[in-house]
């Protein structure tokens, strides 16, 4: 039995006036189809087009999903932006007369991309961060990942085909914009917050949940109208090494956590990734 399968058999709501179930389908019920007040419910469109759970439902979940993925698989929960943090994209109108040569070499590398998005009329290069795969592979053995974009729908799930076309990292664990349009929050994630690390290149938008960030330095690929005065990458005609690369610097810290977070198996229930951050962050100095 699915976890969501458990909340929907187990979890009730004692607000709403129409009915007592915990899952609702566009603001039905899905166990007596009922009409629910959708004040008491918060939306998972991410998972499923029109879910809405209970708040009791949801942090059933996330307790439950949180001792399945410990315990069971002995995975902690990663969160990753997308933009500046795993890539880079822009118009291929704004490229640079010194940036056009990247059109012609497009379709023989493996790490750059043309673009295109329903409703998007733009074509983009997407430049994906030097070694993403590498990190995506071994991240995937520690973490249950997610994806949290400040970009559309529509523009996350083409990249998506590009960088997990078969939703082996990622799953439908994808939020956008659409979901959660001016700030980020775990709130929509469905784990218990002292299992969950971010990794995102821009902190404000992380307003309640800064202690679980962990801030990458920002990837800037191609030629950004903040940088007139320094050549960008493209230009350059190099990229991140891996003595500098954003990811593998990330990629050591997450991994510390996880060992220190697993280190006593006996002790897992008072663990928290926050708070090991913090201790790590404290002996750096």
């Amino acid at each position: 039995m699915s976890v969501l399968e458990t909340v929907i058999n187990n979890s009730f709501s004692p607000y709403s006036n129409t009915c007592l179930h915990s899952v609702s389908l566009h603001g039905i019920c899905i166990a007596c189809n009922s009409i629910v007040d959708e004040l008491y419910r918060r939306p998972f469109d991410y998972l499923s087009h029109g879910l809405q759970l209970t708040h009791e439902a949801v942090a059933l979940t996330k307790r439950l999903t949180t001792q399945s993925s410990c315990l069971s698989e002995k995975k902690l929960h990663l969160v990753l932006d997308l933009d500046h943090t795993l890539l880079h994209t822009t118009k291929v109108s704004s490229l640079t007369e010194a940036e056009k040569y990247l059109i012609r070499e497009e379709s023989g590398r493996d790490d750059l991309w043309k673009l295109k998005s329903n409703g998007d009329p733009m074509e983009r290069l997407l430049k994906l961060r030097p070694f993403l795969g590498d990190f995506l592979r071994e991240a995937n053995k520690m973490f249950t990942m997610h994806v949290y974009t400040m970009g559309t729908r529509s523009y996350a799930e083409a990249i998506m085909e590009l960088i997990d076309p078969n939703r082996f990292y990622f799953g439908k664990r994808v939020i956008t914009r659409d979901e959660s349009p001016c700030t980020k929050t775990l709130d929509l994630v469905l784990a218990d917050e002292r299992v969950v690390m971010i990794v995102d290149d821009t902190r404000d938008v992380w307003t309640d949940h800064k202690r679980n960030l962990i801030e990458i330095s920002r990837y800037k690929y191609f030629r950004m109208k903040s940088s007139q005065h320094t050549k960008p990458y493209s230009e350059e005609k190099t990229d991140e090494s891996e003595y500098n690369s954003g990811l593998v610097k990330v990629f050591r810290l997450l991994k510390k956590v996880y060992c220190r977070f697993f280190r006593v198996l006996e002790e897992l229930e008072s663990k928290d990734v926050r708070l090991l951050l913090r201790e790590i962050e404290l002996n750096r100095v």
